[in-house]
């Protein structure tokens, strides 16, 4: 399946936000917000500049930054919209835990991989152990008491080590539990709104798919 390979610096500086898609770079004078704070293109400056936004555009451009967060394409976005729609609830929470309860953002979160786009490649390359078996599909959903654990062959990757050393400081969230000596985590119970840190306004997205 196609998914974006330009780069990703540019689609923060589009959202005006750090996404953090390129790990700890995200946390450096590197980072591409920090460097050029306006959207990317020739026309940036002006972009900048400009009155204010439609409404449409600020429910479309929190959409985009949602779905860029996560890694995730326009049809599998909207598919998610759908299912949450159809679930109890609140429709804007329930996309939200349905995109945390991914195998590749829960490797993330547990702080096993330095971002998500590097927790897919850890799932697809069969780095990831889910109840003792492999699995390599980043949308897979983790369920509560589902056990997430590194392969023992793949132990001593940089890129998992060099995650450890600079986010395991950082603590889990409380959905989570983690022992980064054996390299593996759990998810406790599932994730509510309030403990989920991502600054968004799901219900822009939800009156975007209800027009």
């Amino acid at each position: 399946m196609a998914r974006y390979a330009g780069p990703v610096c540019k689609l923060c500086r589009r959202e005006s936000q750090k996404l953090f898609l390129k790990g700890t770079r995200c946390y450096t004078e590197k980072c591409g917000i920090e460097r050029r704070g306006y959207p990317p293109g020739i026309h940036g400056r002006q972009a900048a500049r400009r009155r204010k936004q439609s409404e449409y555009s600020v429910q479309l451009r929190e959409k985009q930054k949602v779905r860029r967060i996560y890694g995730v394409l326009e049809t599998q976005f909207r598919n998610y919209f759908q299912k949450s729609a159809a679930r109890p609830g609140v429709t804007g929470e329930n996309l939200l835990v349905m995109l945390e309860r991914r195998l590749d953002n829960v490797v993330y979160r547990l702080g096993l991989a330095p971002s998500r786009k590097a927790a897919r490649q850890l799932v697809l390359h069969r780095h990831i152990q889910v109840n003792d078996r492999v699995v390599d599909i980043p949308s897979y959903q983790v369920s509560p008491g589902d056990e997430i654990r590194v392969r023992e062959k793949s132990r001593e990757m940089p890129l998992i080590l060099g995650a450890i050393e600079s986010r395991g400081k950082e603590g889990t969230l409380p959905w989570l539990e983690v022992d980064f000596k054996s390299m593996a985590g759990r998810m406790l119970e599932l994730p509510t709104r309030e403990t989920i840190p991502i600054a968004a306004e799901e219900q822009l997205i939800v009156e975007l798919y209800s027009k």
